[in-house]
């Protein structure tokens, strides 16, 4: 039996990780700025993202733009984010994985740019 050592420590993460980062704020000022239209574009780059770091598709490109149009799609957008989604992204920086599906749903339905800061400002940590 063969024993294959690997020259570097991050061997077993996902290698083809789009590069999405941009700063919380940005999100909250273009999603003002095209009264919401950004976070149709916003919606599909953080699937592309997601998918690459679960290495599968959790959330479809359908689902993402349909769900900056329709707040019932909306809504579980942001659970499957928060349920599937984040913590792939936890595992990967090696912080604490916790549960964040609840206060998505919630901020998703009453106010969804909060949502989208959350969920970018820890997106971002995949690239430090």
């Amino acid at each position: 039996m063969e024993v294959i050592n690997h020259p570097n420590e991050d061997w077993n993460t996902p290698k083809n990780i789009p590069v999405f980062k941009t700063d919380p704020i940005l999100v909250l000022l273009f999603s003002f700025l095209t009264c919401g239209l950004y976070l149709i574009y916003w919606n599909i780059k953080v699937a592309e993202v997601l998918n690459a770091v679960a290495e599968r598709e959790i959330i479809s490109t359908p689902l993402a733009v349909f769900s900056g149009c329709c707040l019932p799609i909306h809504v579980y957008f942001y659970y499957i984010v928060g349920k599937e989604g984040l913590p792939k992204v936890y595992k990967i920086t090696g912080e604490l994985q916790k549960d964040q599906s609840t206060l998505l749903i919630i901020l998703g339905l009453f106010f969804p740019i909060a949502a989208a800061m959350i969920v970018q400002g820890d997106i971002n940590r995949l690239y430090r």
